[in-house]
């Protein structure tokens, strides 16, 4: 019996940079388990990164709409993301978030 792993695939799009199922090696290496943590519950809000921020979602689904597109980006519990610096956006969380997070 062959054995079962989940692959992790990591994307671009609209700037934020999603890698889903992340090894945990790379959680444990960069000390994920170790920043802050943040929650909030569903709602919608605008949002403008004045830092680069790196995260780690533990529960909830998001979908991110970037200033001026009409297409979001979806995250969800298990992704590890990476939104860039002076992106302005908003959030429409759907599922009450959980996350570690980090500013650069």
């Amino acid at each position: 019996m062959a054995a079962i792993r989940a692959e992790s695939i990591a994307t671009e799009k609209l700037g934020i940079f999603v890698e889903k199922n992340p090894p945990e090696s790379k959680l444990t290496q960069l000390g994920v388990r170790n920043w802050p943590k943040w929650g909030c519950a569903p709602s919608k809000f605008p949002w403008t990164y004045s830092a680069k921020e790196t995260c780690y979602l533990l529960e909830g689904k998001v979908k991110v709409y970037p200033d001026g597109s009409e297409e979001g980006v979806e995250i969800e519990a298990g992704d590890f993301i990476v939104f860039p610096k002076g992106m302005s956006c908003t959030w429409d969380v759907s599922v009450a978030v959980d996350k570690h997070y980090q500013f650069e």
